[in-house]
Order: structure tokens, then sequence, then C-alpha cells
């Protein structure tokens, strides 16, 4: 126990106590996504792919470079296909990413009670994360828990979204005690839940295949969260296991991800595989790639394919346009009968629930809060 006396000689002891319960305060929990743009209008996708593709985690090619490919190359075309992308999924209630974070954050914020502030953020654009933070700090929170939404640890993502955070935390005069939820690549309340999500559908559908459909990333920013610079792509089997010298490695993360669901669900290494989607450009990007493996199981014989994406928390423009769409129209083009879009944990009861644990995790081994 710590005591803060008053300065004035003579006078008993008396001031501030360290040490004697809890902290006083509410925490403040902060859910951080990516992003999306405000509305489908070319505009506003404009504005969400300028900000995002200018992120130099994301682009990490140099800054010359980088303003050329965005305002010659990408934007003066990416900005209409992908505002028709986006009007494809755009409901009433926004983007499915915005609202089915908004959702999880009012059912965290359900399961963690009053003791707790629950604030959603995105990277980029709206809700942002300082207007999230300033509404923290405006609930009066002593302290901070950041929670990134993405299960696999990649620089471009997890990586962006802390320095973003920590740099606004950090530019208060009073900053904040903070504590951030690791990677729950496989963590089995996160894993849990996408099997519950998703063992009904694959029951009813009766797939002959169960592909897992990861984000991709190029291939150079794999090799740069190899701090020896030699185990990524060293062997075909490089990300077999997690350890050391790959801990950072998003692939190996998602390879993890998948022997652990795949436990979880029951499925022999032969009824299921891993691929990655979403790349942009001409540069090499990790292998095999979704819409190359859809070819290779149709001429395998595969018809009944389930597709699980289990690098997104919420359902979005990768999963429901680029898997229930297009990836639908391109398996029935190549002769599969049917293709299922497992959705995403979202804000199931079952995620929800093991998120707001996670917090309460991280604030009871920092703070020693119950």
């Amino acid at each position: 126990m710590v005591a803060f006396p008053d300065s004035a000689p003579g006078r008993a002891p008396r001031g501030i106590v360290l040490g004697a319960g809890e902290p006083p305060g509410r925490t403040g929990v902060l859910l951080i996504n990516l992003g999306t743009p405000d509305s489908p209008s070319v505009r506003d996708v404009g504005r969400y792919l300028a900000e995002f593709l200018s992120d130099p985690r994301v682009l990490d090619i140099p800054a010359v470079a980088r303003f050329a490919l965005l305002y010659g190359a990408i934007l003066p075309f990416r900005s209409f296909s992908s505002s028709r992308a986006y009007a494809k999924i755009w409901s009433e209630r926004g983007s499915p990413l915005r609202m089915h974070g908004e959702a999880l954050r009012d059912s965290v914020q359900k399961e963690l009670g009053d003791a707790y502030v629950v604030e959603l953020g995105m990277r980029y654009q709206n809700p942002s994360l300082s207007s999230a933070l300033e509404r923290l700090c405006a609930a009066d929170v002593a302290r901070v828990v950041l929670v990134p939404l993405f299960p696999q640890y990649a620089a471009s993502s997890t990586g962006s979204a802390l320095e973003a955070a920590y740099r606004t935390l950090g530019a208060r005069w009073n900053v904040l005690p903070t504590t951030t939820i690791p990677p729950f690549y496989a963590e089995p309340r996160f894993v849990g839940a996408v099997a519950e999500v998703a063992r009904d559908p694959l029951a009813e559908f009766r797939p002959d295949h169960v592909l897992l459909s990861y984000h991709g990333l190029p291939e150079r920013q794999i090799r740069k969260s190899d701090d020896s610079g030699q185990w990524c792509f060293s062997s075909a089997d490089c990300c077999a296991r997690m350890q050391a010298a790959n801990r950072h490695c998003y692939r190996a993360q998602c390879y993890a991800t998948s022997r652990e669901l795949a436990r979880e669900l029951e499925l022999e290494a032969d009824a299921y595989s891993v691929s990655f989607q979403s790349r942009l450009g001409r540069d090499p990007w990790i292998h095999p790639y979704t819409d190359e493996r859809l070819p290779e199981l149709a001429r395998a014989g595969v018809r009944r394919l389930a597709v699980i994406c289990p690098s997104f928390v919420a359902d979005c423009l990768e999963t429901v346009e680029e898997i229930g769409m297009r990836a639908d129209e391109q398996w029935r083009a190549l002769g599969g009968e049917a293709l299922l879009q497992v959705p995403c944990v979202n804000h199931h009861p079952a995620w929800s629930r093991g998120c707001a644990e996670l917090v309460r995790e991280a604030a009871r081994t920092t703070w020693g809060e119950r």
C-alpha cells in the first residue's frame, strides 16, 4: 500500500491510497474492425479506398510509387467496380460489416454489464477510431481494452489498427492505461463459435468438401513478418505448426485456425482444404488462390462445396459478394451443383459471450478486475 501524505509539516498523512481494492472508474472496450464506405456511391467508395490504400502498412511500397499507383491506376477504376459490388450487398441498415459490428458492440455490452463501456471503431472511415475513443473518454472510463477483430495477425490489419489506436490514445494529455487482446486464431472461444455457426448449415447442406478461404496477403508482407529473415517460405511445410520462428506469420496462423476448426467440426484431412482470396495487383500473394482452387475441386469431382471464411468475424464485401455471389457464379459455371457460403460469427451468442470473456480476462490479468 502506498500513501501520498499532505506536504505540510506536522500534519497527519492524508491523501490518495493505492492498493485498497479495485481501481475506480469503468473500463472502456474498443472493438476495432477494418472499415466500410459510408454508402455504396462511387464518391464514398473512392474516399474509403483512398484512405485504406494510402496506409503504408497496406500498400507497403515507397510513398511516391504508392501515390502514383493509387491515383493513376487503382482509384480511377476500382472505385466504380467496388461501388457496384457494395451496391449488391447494401441494405437499409447500411453495410453488413458495420451492421454486424454494431450488433456485436451491443451484445458484448450486455454481456459485460455496467462496469464496462463498449464502443465500435473502424480503422478507416466511420465510425472512426478517434470518435469511438472520444466517446469512451466522455464516459469517463479509467482504462481501455483494445479488441482488434482480426483473428490472425497481419501488419496491414491488426498492426495498422493498433498503431492508429495507440497514436490517438497517446495524443491525449492524460494517457489512459491500455491493454490489448492478442490474435485469437486458435482461441477455443473463437474457433468454437465458428464451428457452432457452421455446424447446422453444414449438416443440412451435406457438402462434398469444405473450403476454408482466408483473406490473402502479398508474399512480401509475409516475409517481412519473419524476424529471422530465413524461415518464411523456406520449406513446403513452414506453416505446418506454430513455433517461435513463425509466431508473427499470418499464413501460419491461418493454418493453425484451420487445424483447430477441422478438429472441432470433425473434418477428415481430405474433407477440407485452405485457400486465400481477395488478391490485388500483379505481385505474388500467398497460395493457393481461392479462385484457382475452385476449378481444381470441380475437376476432382466435388459438386457441393461449402466455404467458411475464418479470417473475418463479420460478414462483409469479401464474404457476401466475393464468395456468396462471385465464387458461387464461378462454381456453377464449372459444373458445380451448389455452393454454400457459411456466415461469419457476426454477433452470434457464442461469439458475443466469448468476446466478452476475453475482455474480462484481459482486464483481470492487467488490473485485477473481476
